[in-house]
């Protein structure tokens, strides 16, 4: 029986391969039999949860930039920024501020991303998307930039299903507009402009105000500027942008990201009596910041900002924003990742979440709610046998759907495209993102190249700042893309006849090593202490963090 068993699955090989070799106008296909993300940071190993009411910060780990909530009864929605990635725009759901889980993506169709291509990885496409619903006429709203085109939004009645094609706003300038809808059923955009005339000091801007119809779905009237006076440069509040306006028992709260997006970034609030104005700032502004603490301390969170807030049911209120977690040396590859906090109320009535010194903490509780086994947070492990006839939310592209080089079911399959990341055009390319600082990714490749035709595994932080593990013909490499010809930092013969080849990476912060394996053997060492830097935000710069996936390319350019 064990010989007939061996038999059988000699000619389910052959066939297999036979079919895989198969190639269309795009290239030979890779077949990647599963993917597999395994989270190992220290701080979560070393500082386990100590009640079941406990859970760590980030809520959301690795690049989910510029988070935007709400809450409908007793559900809240989240959603952050994509960039030049497709789908765009992730949908979380949660009905306990604690336990997560992505639904979806709102921009998931073609028609809703028309002009990603050419933009810039980690610094073009979508910015800073907010999410509103509107009680007035029951619909969801999420407004937000492409900032290859200019301001939209689209809308739904049911957050679960599919949202409806942009409506553009191309009367509203700036970016990072927001809907306030008001009691008495008005409706408003509050947006970041660049001023009128001179400004006070170097990246000064203004606030601006817009009345919104619900009807028409365009706006109407003046565009109404706000501007903060009595602050400047010395205090390096400035840069206002990410603005959200709140009514909360009476009174109008406005609140901003302000002093750029690195390590003064921070949020300050404004209040008044009117929505439109005049807003006077807290005395004790700002409401959140990690600027007054020293960047080389153990367990670091930056770069704070970007608020939204929210109300519980019971009367609670708490706050996500964007932070970075750097080693001490300043590095990271995980981007700008989502917090939360709760809100605090000052003696005065304004909303905050640190002050001076107090540093964001990284495990919380909230009283009455139990953590569950699937969690967005801490150490994890996340796989995909590719079973299902679409990838999961989870799963990334860049500059648009990458569907024609792609099909599901019994493993993924990807055809070799003629096009790499430094093309600005969508590339055979299926990523996730980073979550954790050391983490290891495996998977298994079935892939018979022919001449100038590779597959394996890509980490990415832009166009110039990438590694590929690349199965070639008659060889496995790891290259280093950069800014003019791929280097190529090992390589080791091996067969490329179409039989499997695991492929694995090891992350330990700032450090990767590439290991492989061929059927039958044990794991093998390709490359050690590659430094993972390069593909790093401070190396790679913008705004997005790294993505790791599997990637397959076709006549590679040297």
């Amino acid at each position: 029986m064990k010989y007939l068993k061996r038999i059988s699955c000699s000619f389910l090989a052959i066939a297999l391969c036979m079919s895989i070799a198969a190639k269309d106008e795009r290239g030979s296909i890779a077949k990647f039999d599963y993917f597999e993300y395994i989270g190992n940071d220290d701080f979560y190993r070393e500082n386990p949860l100590p009640h079941d009411n406990s859970f760590y910060n980030p809520i959301v780990p690795g690049w989910h930039s510029d988070p935007s909530i709400c809450r409908v009864g007793n559900d809240y929605f989240m959603v952050m920024s994509t960039f030049t990635y497709y789908p765009g725009v992730p949908l979380f759901h949660s009905r306990d501020l604690v336990n997560w889980r992505q639904i979806g993506n709102i921009l998931d169709r073609p028609s809703q991303l028309p002009a990603l291509q050419g933009q810039p990885i980690n610094t073009g496409g979508i910015y800073a998307p907010a999410i509103s619903y509107n009680p007035h006429n029951k619909t969801y709203y999420m407004i937000t930039t492409d900032v290859g085109r200019g301001h939209f939004y689209v809308t739904t009645q049911d957050p679960f299903g599919k949202w409806s094609d942009p409506h553009w706003l191309p009367t509203i300038g700036g970016i990072d507009p927001s809907f306030f809808f008001d009691d008495d059923g008005k409706a408003y955009i509050v947006h970041k402009e660049d001023t009128e005339g001179k400004p006070k000091w170097s990246n000064f801007r203004s606030i601006r105000i817009t009345r919104f119809d619900t009807t028409t779905g365009d706006v109407f009237g003046e565009d109404m500027p706000f501007r903060e006076s009595g602050v400047g440069p010395e205090e390096r509040l400035d840069r206002n942008e990410g603005p959200h306006i709140y009514k909360i028992n009476g009174k109008y709260y406005m609140i901003c990201a302000e002093g750029g997006t690195s390590w003064a970034h921070s949020e300050v609030v404004y209040r008044a009596d009117s929505v439109l104005g005049p807003y006077t700032r807290w005395s004790r502004n700002p409401m959140l910041t990690q600027r007054l603490l020293k960047a080389n301390r153990n367990n670091a969170v930056t770069c704070t900002g970007h608020v939204d807030i929210v109300d519980t049911p019971d009367g609670e209120w708490w706050g996500v924003f964007l932070g970075c977690r750097p080693d001490q040396n300043g590095f990271e590859c995980l981007g700008r990742e989502t917090f939360i906090m709760p809100i605090k109320w000052s003696a005065d009535g304004f909303p905050y979440m640190t002050q001076s010194k107090d540093t964001i903490p990284l495990v919380l509780h909230r009283k009455g709610i139990k953590r569950e086994k699937n969690v967005t947070f801490g150490n994890f492990t996340w796989r995909d046998d590719f079973t299902g006839k679409t990838l999961r939310p989870e799963w990334l592209s860049i500059w648009g759907s990458a569907e024609k080089y792609y099909k599901t079911g019994n493993g993924l399959r990807l055809s070799c495209a003629p096009i790499t990341l430094k093309d600005r055009r969508t590339p055979a390319y299926i990523g996730r993102r980073l979550q954790h600082h050391k983490y290891t990714v495996t998977t298994c490749l079935i892939f018979k190249p022919e001449e100038g035709e590779a597959a394996g595994l890509l980490l990415v932080k832009n166009e110039e700042h990438q590694y590929f593990m690349a199965l070639r013909k008659g060889n496995l490499a790891l290259l280093q893309i950069g800014r003019g010809a791929d280097k190529e930092i090992a390589t080791q013969p091996i067969k490329t006849d179409g039989r499997p080849i695991s492929l694995r990476i090891e992350a330990r912060g700032t450090l990767c090593d590439f290991y492989y394996k061929e059927e039958g053997n044990g794991w093998q060492l390709l490359a050690k202490d590659i430094d993972a830097t390069h593909i790093s935000s401070r190396r790679g710069g913008g705004f997005t963090g790294s993505t790791v996936g599997m990637y397959a390319v076709k006549n590679q350019r040297e």
